[in-house]
Parts: C-alpha cells; structure tokens; sequence
C-alpha cells in the first residue's frame, strides 16, 4: 500500500514537531495521552512535548537556560495558546518547586547525563520521582557506556570523556537496575541502547512509578 501523500517528510514535523523517536514510541503505545499531567524535564525548546501540547495534555516544562523557557513559551504560544506561560519556568532539576505526585508522566531527554556529580543525578533523579503520581511514567533517555566499553576516558567517579569529545556522566546496566529497585519502581521496558559509531550510546529507561 502506497504511503499516504499526505505523510511527506515537509509534512511531519507540522503534525509531531521535532520529537525524539523514543518519546514517540511511549505515544504510540499509549503510556503518555493528551488527558494527563506532564513534565517535560529540561524542555529546551519543547521538542518533545509540542505535540502533546497541540493535543490538549496539560505540560509545564523547566529547563536551567531562561532563553530555552523563552523558546518553549513561544512553541507553547503556537501550539497550545490556552496553555499558561507560567507553566514554563526557569529550575534545575535537583531542585523542583512542584508538590508531591504532581505529574501523570516525566519526560527527561538528554538532559540527566549533564549532572556533574553522581550525588547530583541522584538528587535530580529523587526530584523527578518525588513529582510523579504513583502509577505515573518516567521517561529518560540519557548517555550511558552501555557498548561501549574502554573506549571511553574516566575523569571522576562516573564522570567520562567520549570518543566524540563531550564529557557526560554515564550509567550503565547494573547502576540503573539498582536505581529502578531503590526507587521500588516497575521497569516497563528492557533497557534500550543506542550506540552511534563507536562515539557515544544513549540508553532508554522506562518506569512506573508504584
């Protein structure tokens, strides 16, 4: 069956705005919807919220950079008018201003591998987890050594130098088993790994908060 003429590439990001494909994929399956209450967790420009946005779900966005909150509330503007601008603000994320069990879903993209500090993802991480309704979904997506091992260089504790030159805090597979038991969380997909090249590997972790 021929595609539908009116799925072109031009035509996409219309529709999905920039999303990130593994954030779409927890659309597809339905673990985030347009009812629920959502977190979009160092927002940058909004990415991968936009379409939640345009399909009526109820998104704040926090990011460390005011020109990123200025960036999403002009995405938020377009797409969602009715949204308040005071659902975007400027915080970091190991130190969030929202009540307990606040949120149906947080989305973290990219964004937890720029701790500093071991102490300060896992600040960040309990912070995160700390707004999320029980039965809600945490969504992160974020650089680990997964497949990649002993090609990068340890500058302190969990803190690497990649083959393509950043510097991030990486996890691998036993450190997130262990932070998925600490949190008593249920692990709704395997860990998924993505590894460009030989230069960095980004992994998925998925979990319901119980």
């Amino acid at each position: 069956m021929p595609l539908d003429s009116r799925l072109t590439p031009a035509r996409l990001p219309g529709t999905f705005g920039n999303i990130d494909i593994y954030v779409f994929d927890q659309l597809l399956r339905g673990r985030i919807t347009e009812d629920m209450r959502v977190l979009d967790a160092g927002c940058g420009s909004g990415r991968n919220s936009e379409y939640l946005m345009r399909c009526g779900a109820r998104v704040f966005g926090v990011d460390a950079e005011q020109a990123a909150i200025d960036r999403v509330r002009a995405t938020a503007a377009a797409a969602a008018p009715d949204l308040p601008e005071a659902n975007f603000s400027v915080a970091r994320l190991h130190e969030l201003t929202f009540p307990n069990d606040h949120f149906d879903a947080v989305i973290c993209c990219a964004v937890l591998h720029f701790a500093e500090t071991t102490p300060m993802f896992e600040k960040s991480l309990a912070e995160l987890w700390r707004v999320l309704k029980p039965g809600g979904v945490f969504f992160a997506r974020l650089a680990s050594s997964i497949g990649i091992e002993s090609r990068e260089t340890q500058i302190r504790n969990r803190r690497y130098r990649l083959p393509d030159g950043s510097d991030r805090l990486l996890v691998d597979e036993d450190y997130l088993l262990r932070l998925t038991s600490n949190l008593g969380a249920e692990q709704l997909d395997p860990l998924k790994t993505t590894v460009v090249q030989n230069m960095r590997a980004m992994t998925t972790w998925v979990l319901a908060k119980r």
